[in-house]
Parts: structure tokens; C-alpha cells; sequence
């Protein structure tokens, strides 16, 4: 027997045909096998706050979460996720029936678009989107329609024409994303207003990763769409604790919303993981009680890491696109190379020995996005001097 099937059928679901091994999982392969900096895949390389990782450890010693914590999620971290949007934006959620703790925010955007899409429904998103966007709506059946960011001087911007005209009858939800992964746009209140209008006007759902809530630069700010008219009793909003704290590894994301649209996502969370993280539950409920210091200070190192590898992305020849949010930036290949950000991110662990994302694998449009690779710059300030020191030498004049 060699092991072989006999039927000719393949044997991955074809929803999931157009999706292989993901980029980051090759890139990551790619900076071990050749030493390179990994400014590839967006975790950091220092763990965050000592007295959240010792409130882990508390909680492990004193049997908090060992079992199975509640499906909903630890009381704790939810009243502290109510309080933290309270605080923050002053949206007020029921801590037992509108907040879900899920297994980071991926598992968030898979259980609501599961538990809210039907067979042929049209997801309309911002392209570039971050992967699994594109795979949570193929397993639910839907059809991704994707809007395109298109530079605009020095950031990428959303013509709201442009996502107009994508909605149809079909169109059950918008998926917005803001701060943007991987461009970096933060979306204006004129941009929320105009799409919380469109929304209500063709009485659509929004899913809202706001991931990188807190990582907003210069003038920038994050408003939560819940927050504008109409909107907060069709929205989910999706948080995390993984970029915040910088603990990636624990897997602590939820959901806000009506008990209505909380109860859905709840339907197919309960089916996927079940439950997770029990003990780093009660660590991120200490953690989103830090006080407004811990916030800013995170913000102000990013602001300084992501000026240093601007500044060394330029003087190398690359085009920068300053972010507003989060803690990449995208960068555009053409004065330098043949603009296919997939044989260039190959090619620059060799040539420069520091590793890159081609945005090009967030596209639908693979064309629009052949130009741009993404950075990563919530790494150490030396790892950034050392990989800008690389790619002035493989590229500077």
C-alpha cells in the first residue's frame, strides 16, 4: 500500500484550494534558514509588561483557568473589557451578555463570519486584508468583494465611491479593518461617518478588527465604528490582547456586541476551540487595567521604532509610506527593483539577509499590489540598526 487515495478527488476542501502554506510561515522558514533579521511576521521580540507575565504565573499557581474557564470567557476579563471600552470610547457593553473571549482575534473574525454569513453571501472588505480574512470567508461560504487602498502621496486611502458601487443585494456585511494591517491607514472620522451611513442606509452588518487600537501615531486617532449612529446594534468589534502587550502567544481576543449578535458568534466559537487560554484570561484582565502611562509608553517606543526604520527604509531607496497605526510599514520595491514583491521578499534574505512580507498575497487585485513589502518594526531598537545597517549595503548608493 502506498497510501494513496484511489479517488481522483483532491483532498482538500476546495473552499480552501486557493490557499496554501501561508506567507509568513515561508517567510519565517526562509529568515531561519538563512539567519536573516525576521522583519517578516508582526510579533515582537521582547515579551511585555513583567507584572502581566507574573499575573500568568499567579493565576497558574492559585488554579485560575487550568479547567475550562467559562465559554464566554473569565467574569474578570470581560467586566475588564466593558470597562476598557467604557474608559476609552465611552461605549457601554453588558459584561455577561455582549462580550465573547475568544482564542485571539483570527479566531474571532472565523467564528463570526461562520456564524453570520449564509452560502453565497457577498463580504465586502478593504484590500489589502490580512490573510485569513480571505480564508474565514471561503469556509463560510461567501463571496469576498474586495475595495482596494490606493496610494495617495505618502499612505494608502479608501475611495468611498469606490465601496459604494461594490455593494450589491447580495452584500450581507462589510469587514473593516482599522488601524490597517498592512498599510498602516487609520481611517478619519469623515471615512467612519461615511461608512456607518452606508451601513445603516443598506442595512448591513460590520465586522471591526481593531487589533492595533492602541498603536495610532502623529495626528492619527482610533474611533470605534459602534460609536457612530445606527451603528452600534450591527456591529462586532474585535479586539486582542496579543499586540497590545505584546504576549502573542497567549491567544486572547473578543468580540463586542448585542447579545443578539454576541450569541451568533458564540454558536460557532463554541464548536471551534470550545474555550482557551484559561489562566492568560486573568492576566489580560489585569493587564487592560494598566494605567493610561503603560498605553502611551507603548505608543511612544513604536513611534521611535517605526521613525528609525522609516528613516533607514529611505535612505536605502525604498518608497515609505509613513503609517498612521499599527506597527508595519509597507514600502514600495519600484526605484529599486522589477515591482514583484514576491520574487524581491524571495530574493532578500540572500541578497540583504532580512526578511520582508510581499503585500501582494493580501490582493485579490495581485497586480495592484505587486509593488509594495511589508515591514515589521516592533522589534528591538538594535535589531532595526542592524537589519536598516543590511539593507543600506545591499541597496543604499
Amino acid at each position: 500500500m502506498t497510501g494513496m487515495t484511489s479517488s481522483a478527488r483532491p483532498l482538500l476542501n476546495r473552499r480552501l484550494a486557493e490557499f496554501g502554506t501561508t506567507i509568513f510561515a515561508e517567510m519565517s522558514a526562509l529568515a531561519l534558514t538563512t539567519g536573516s533579521i525576521n522583519l517578516g511576521q508582526g510579533f515582537p521580540d521582547t515579551d511585555g509588561p513583567e507584572e502581566i507575565r507574573e499575573a500568568a504565573v499567579r493565576a497558574l499557581r492559585d488554579g485560575r483557568g487550568n479547567q475550562y474557564p467559562p465559554g464566554p470567557g473569565v467574569p474578570e476579563l470581560r467586566a475588564a473589557i466593558t470597562a476598557h471600552q467604557e474608559r476609552r470610547y465611552g461605549l457601554s457593553y453588558d459584561p455577561d451578555t455582549e462580550v465573547l473571549v475568544t482564542a485571539g482575534a483570527t479566531e474571532a473574525i472565523a467564528a463570526a463570519l461562520l456564524a453570520l454569513l449564509e452560502p453565497g453571501d457577498e463580504v465586502v472588505a478593504l484590500e489589502p486584508y490580512y490573510d485569513s480574512y480571505a480564508a474565514c470567508i471561503a469556509m463560510a461560504g461567501g463571496t469576498r468583494v474586495p475595495v482596494t487602498l490606493r496610494p495617495h502621496g505618502d499612505t494608502f486611502r479608501l475611495d468611498l465611491d469606490e465601496l459604494r458601487t461594490a455593494i450589491t443585494p447580495r452584500t450581507r456585511l462589510l469587514l473593516i479593518n482599522t488601524p490597517h494591517n498592512p498599510t498602516g491607514t487609520v481611517l478619519t472620522r469623515e471615512e467612519l461617518a461615511a461608512i456607518a451611513e452606508l451601513a445603516v442606509e443598506r442595512d448591513l452588518l460590520v465586522i471591526t478588527d481593531e487589533v492595533y487600537e492602541h498603536l495610532v501615531f502623529d495626528a492619527a486617532e482610533h474611533i470605534p465604528l459602534a460609536t457612530f449612529p445606527g451603528m452600534r446594534e450591527r456591529t462586532v468589534s474585535i479586539g486582542s490582547a496579543g499586540k497590545t502587550f505584546s504576549f502573542t502567544g497567549w491567544k486572547v481576543g473578543w468580540v463586542t456586541g448585542t447579545p443578539a449578535l454576541v450569541t451568533a458568534v458564540r454558536s460557532a466559537k463554541q464548536f471551534l476551540t470550545y474555550v482557551a487560554s484559561g489562566p492568560f484570561q486573568y492576566a489580560v484582565a489585569e493587564a487592560l487595567s494598566l494605567p493610561d502611562s503603560y498605553f502611551d509608553a507603548f505608543r511612544a517606543d513604536m513611534l521611535t521604532k517605526r521613525d528609525i526604520l522609516a528613516k533607514g527604509l529611505t535612505e536605502a531607496g525604498f518608497k515609505v509610506f509613513t503609517p498612521a497605526g499599527t506597527y508595519f510599514i509597507t514600502t514600495d520595491i519600484s526605484p529599486l527593483a522589477t515591482p514583484d514583491g514576491v520574487t524581491f521578499c524571495r530574493a532578500l534574505p540572500e541578497r540583504a539577509g532580512v526578511v520582508a512580507i510581499p503585500n501582494a498575497v493580501f490582493y485579490d487585485h495581485r497586480e495592484a499590489g505587486a509593488p509594495f513589502v511589508r515591514f515589521a518594526f516592533c522589534k528591538r531598537v538594535s535589531v532595526l540598526e542592524e537589519a536598516v545597517e543590511r539593507l543600506h549595503k545591499a541597496f543604499g548608493h
